[in-house]
């Protein structure tokens, strides 16, 4: 309660603002701490139902394996590669008539960048067939 300076002695009516605009002051420093990272936009293609399934291919080739290691290190079903020649790897790939699938795994302490560049190089190869495989322990 506020005390007014007036001789009247009698309590102010006026109301305190001072934890209403404390509040704002959070909600707004909140809305601009979040704000930035919902402006980023990843293009996923994701697949659609259709009602007459393409047929099932004979003779599927084998999944590429394809690890992400610790250090910025990437080998290809089990032999490191270059990250320069990665690219013509999986341009390679993507020019068969029947592609195979990308299987990713990671070590837990692997680096977001080196993903990244993992997953644009397949994009870039027009490879459509990516999975993220858990490692069994």
């Amino acid at each position: 309660m506020a005390f007014s300076s007036n001789s009247s002695g009698g309590a102010m009516a006026d109301m305190n603002v001072t934890p209403l605009v404390d509040v704002m002051l959070v909600l707004l420093i909140i809305f601009m701490v979040t704000a930035p990272p919902m402006t980023y936009q990843i293009q996923v293609d994701l697949p659609q139902n259709s009602r007459t399934p393409p047929p099932p291919v004979e003779n599927p080739p084998e999944p590429i394996r394809i690890h992400v290691q610790t250090g910025g290190t990437v080998a290809w079903n089990g032999s490191p590669v270059p990250m320069g020649s990665l690219q013509a790897q999986f341009d390679v790939e993507g020019a068969r008539d029947v592609q195979p699938t990308i299987e990713i795994t990671t070590d837990p302490d692997a680096e977001y960048e080196t993903l990244a560049k993992v997953l644009a190089r397949t994009k870039n190869a027009g490879l459509q067939k990516i999975s993220f495989v858990e490692e069994a322990e």
